[in-house]
C-alpha cells in the first residue's frame, strides 16, 4: 500500500476511514473515488503528490470499506447532495479550511458540488469527465441510444431483482463493471481484489440501489440534505482552477467533457487522455498526480 497512514473521524453523520501521505503540515489534497472502487485506485497517486509537497488524504466514501453511519436510523442515501456534505465534514472535523479536491465518478461528484457550493475551501479542483454535477430536472430525458446502452446497470438497480444481484453478486458485477468501463486496461482484474473489499460495507447495496433510484426520481432523498439539493439544482458555476480530464476510452457513454466548459468560469486546464478508461487515476496515475500537481503551484 501506497499510503503510509490511515485514521478514523468522527462526523455528524459518519465514521470516515481515510488513508494518508505526506506531511501534515503541507499543502492538503483530499483524493476522492467512485464506485465501485475505493482508495486503492490513489496508490500510485498518492506518494507522487506527496513527493511534490502534499498532505494526501483518500476517504472511503459512505457505504466503502471502514466508514460507517453512526446511527441505525440513518437513511443509508447515496444522493449527490450527502456526498458533497460528507467532503465538508470530513475537511472539518480535521481542521482543514481549505483544500485541492481531485475525483472521479462519485467522487468527482462531491468534489465539483464542493467547488462549486463552497469556492472558499477549495484551492483547485480535478475532475474526471468535467462537470459532474447530475441535473436532477432532466433525469427523465433520453440520451443517445448509445450510451442509454452503457447505463444497463443503473436500469438494473431500479429493480428489487437488480438489488438482490448487487447484493448476491456484488464481486462479479463489479468487476464486470471495472472491465466494460476500462475496456483498454489490462489490468482491471488483476487490480480488482484489492478493492472488492471494501464493497462488502453493510452499508453498501443500501448506499448504491438509493444512489441509482433517487438520481432519476425513483425515491426521496434524506430531508436532512434538501436545503443543499435545492442549491445543486441551480446548476452553479465552477469559479475555482480547474483540471479537466477527459477519458478516451471510458466504458460509460455520454458527451464530451469539453462541452459543458461554460460551467468552468475560472482558470481551466482541459486534458485528454486517449486509451484511458474510467478508472483514471489507477489506469494513468502519473497524469492523474500531475493534474492535482499543477494546482499546488
Amino acid at each position: 500500500m501506497a499510503f503510509s497512514a490511515s485514521g478514523l473521524v468522527a462526523t455528524p453523520v459518519l465514521d470516515i476511514a481515510y488513508e494518508s501521505a505526506g506531511e501534515t503540515d503541507a499543502t492538503p489534497v483530499i483524493l476522492l473515488h467512485g464506485f465501485p472502487y475505493d482508495v486503492r485506485a490513489f496508490d500510485e497517486v498518492a506518494p507522487i503528490l506527496a513527493t511534490a509537497g502534499a498532505f494526501v488524504l483518500a476517504p472511503y466514501l459512505r457505504g466503502f470499506g471502514p466508514t460507517r453511519f453512526r446511527d441505525d436510523a440513518t437513511i443509508r442515501s447515496g444522493q449527490q447532495a450527502a456526498l458533497a456534505e460528507d467532503l465538508l465534514d470530513f475537511m472539518d472535523a480535521l481542521d482543514i479550511e481549505t483544500a485541492v479536491l481531485a475525483g472521479y465518478d462519485w467522487g468527482g461528484r462531491a468534489a465539483c458540488i464542493a467547488a462549486a457550493l463552497w469556492p472558499g475551501r477549495v484551492r483547485g479542483l480535478v475532475t474526471v469527465d468535467g462537470y459532474n454535477i447530475q441535473n436532477l430536472a432532466y433525469a427523465g430525458e433520453p440520451v443517445a441510444p448509445e450510451w442509454e446502452r452503457t447505463y444497463w446497470y443503473q436500469y438494473y438497480f431500479h429493480s428489487e431483482r437488480g438489488r438482490r444481484g448487487l447484493d448476491r453478486n456484488r464481486d462479479e458485477l463489479c468487476e464486470l463493471l471495472w472491465r466494460t468501463w476500462s475496456p483498454k486496461w489490462a489490468g482491471a482484474t488483476a487490480n480488482f481484489p484489492a478493492s472488492a473489499p471494501s464493497l462488502h460495507n453493510p452499508d453498501f447495496v443500501d448506499v448504491v440501489i438509493h444512489s441509482y433510484r433517487h438520481r432519476y426520481g425513483l425515491v426521496a432523498g434524506d430531508p436532512r440534505y434538501q436545503q443543499l439539493e435545492d442549491r445543486v439544482a441551480q446548476q452553479p458555476p465552477i469559479t475555482v482552477p480547474t483540471v479537466v480530464i477527459e477519458s478516451g476510452a471510458d466504458g460509460v457513454g455520454g458527451p464530451s467533457a469539453a462541452e459543458d466548459r461554460d460551467c468552468f468560469t475560472g482558470p481551466y486546464d482541459h486534458r485528454f487522455l486517449p486509451g484511458v478508461g474510467h478508472n483514471v487515476p489507477q489506469e494513468a496515475p502519473e497524469d492523474f498526480a500531475n493534474a492535482v500537481a499543477s494546482l499546488l503551484r
